[in-house]
């Protein structure tokens, strides 16, 4: 077994919960709001914003004997930017205020998703920040297309409020195979163990963000 493959058996419980939040369900059986949509959008914007500097961070703490991974981390970080202003672009797409969203507080739950990434780095393992974006990348190309479509379908949104959720569905399946040639070059067993423990705490984490819009929506109902 690979150390991606590992990685993959080793977080199927938590990928479940993830997938099993109420939102997700909702959203593939065609009971979302455009409320919904944009919430979603607005909390994607608050995490994303975070992912250059994150990149960059990780960068910077790699040793000398991982240049070959602080040049992949490069990449990332090209690929990456902008990012967040797609996201605000959609929002502005679906008729919402996006400089609204851009000056509005993260639910708890982005934020602590967030501040986590930023602490694994600092203080438990630089390497072990793979761990998010195996779920964040994974969790994407797994439900992003059909999300948008059926999004796209019950709403009847323009495509041009979708480029955040396409970019990053089955297009995105050359980016997993870059991480997954990646992980498969990380023989260090505590870096592998680090990964695999962040990815765990990602995938609830990330999974309570999805929750969180459903609280924040009932009480907005109350």
């Amino acid at each position: 077994m690979t150390f991606f493959e590992k990685l993959i058996s080793e977080t199927e419980a938590e990928k479940n919960y993830l997938l099993s939040a109420p939102i997700i369900k909702r959203c593939f059986e065609g009971e979302i709001a455009l409320d919904d949509y944009v919430a979603f959008l607005g909390q994607a914007f608050h995490h994303v914003k975070h992912t250059v500097p994150l990149l960059m961070n990780l960068g910077a703490k790699l040793p000398h004997s991982q240049e070959w991974l602080r040049d992949a981390v490069a990449e990332y970080i090209e690929e990456e930017l902008g990012h967040q202003e797609w996201i605000l672009n959609d929002i502005a797409a679906c008729g919402f205020d996006k400089e609204a969203v851009r000056n509005s507080t993260p639910l708890f739950e982005t934020e602590l998703m967030v501040s986590y990434a930023y602490d694994t780095i600092n203080r438990i393992e630089p390497v072990a920040f793979f761990g998010m974006v195996h779920v964040l990348e994974g969790t994407s190309v797994a439900i992003a297309d059909l999300a948008a479509a059926t999004i796209k379908d019950k709403l009847s949104l323009p495509n041009n409020a979708f480029s955040y959720l396409r970019s990053h569905g089955s297009l995105d399946q050359e980016h997993v195979k870059f991480f997954e040639t990646l992980m498969n070059r990380i023989d260090d067993e505590k870096q592998q163990d680090a990964i695999i423990h962040a990815a765990k705490r990602f995938y609830v984490l990330y999974g309570n963000i999805f929750r969180a819009l459903d609280q924040a929506r009932l009480q907005q109902v109350a």
